[in-house]
């Protein structure tokens, strides 16, 4: 087993349509004003930005973001990342209930030297990380969404 290699997967059930959910998903750039643990997003160019992410453990992970595929017939938003996380994420939106179940897909290879040393005892704590993040993040979402 490779300890630094992760699978993630989330679904959001969410109370707008799934073009209005498209329509915020891909603006990165404000992801900061819904998802707290998203410190901060910056464009590079018009497909490529920078992010840094931090959630309830005291360490920040800073990637870089190349869109893969922006495909909004599809309801599809996926990026390549490279930096302290190497690998790619997609979000996938369908109609679901008068809303939208949004997928989170990610997997990664994490580069970070600070989380390849502990990767093994580590491990548990980093997915325990990731789900509160995750679970901000659809709290965060579903209020700016009732708010627009």
């Amino acid at each position: 087993m490779d300890w630094c290699h992760y699978r993630f997967r989330s679904v959001w059930n969410l109370p707008a349509a799934p073009e209005t959910v498209y329509a915020v998903l891909e603006q990165a750039q404000d992801y900061p004003r819904w998802w707290p643990q998203v410190r901060a997003v910056a464009p590079l160019d018009e497909r490529t930005g920078t992010a840094r992410l931090r959630s309830l453990l005291p360490y920040d992970i800073v990637v870089t973001a190349e869109e893969r595929r922006r495909d909004p017939g599809h309801g599809v938003l996926e990026i390549a990342m490279t930096g302290d996380l190497e690998g790619w994420a997609r979000w996938t939106l369908t109609a679901a209930d008068g809303g939208t179940r949004a997928r989170y897909d990610q997997e990664v290879e994490v580069r970070k030297a600070l989380m390849r040393r502990l990767a093994v005892p580590g491990r548990p704590l980093f997915r325990v990380n990731h789900a509160l993040m995750m679970r901000s993040g659809r709290r965060g979402l579903v209020a700016y969404l009732e708010a627009v």
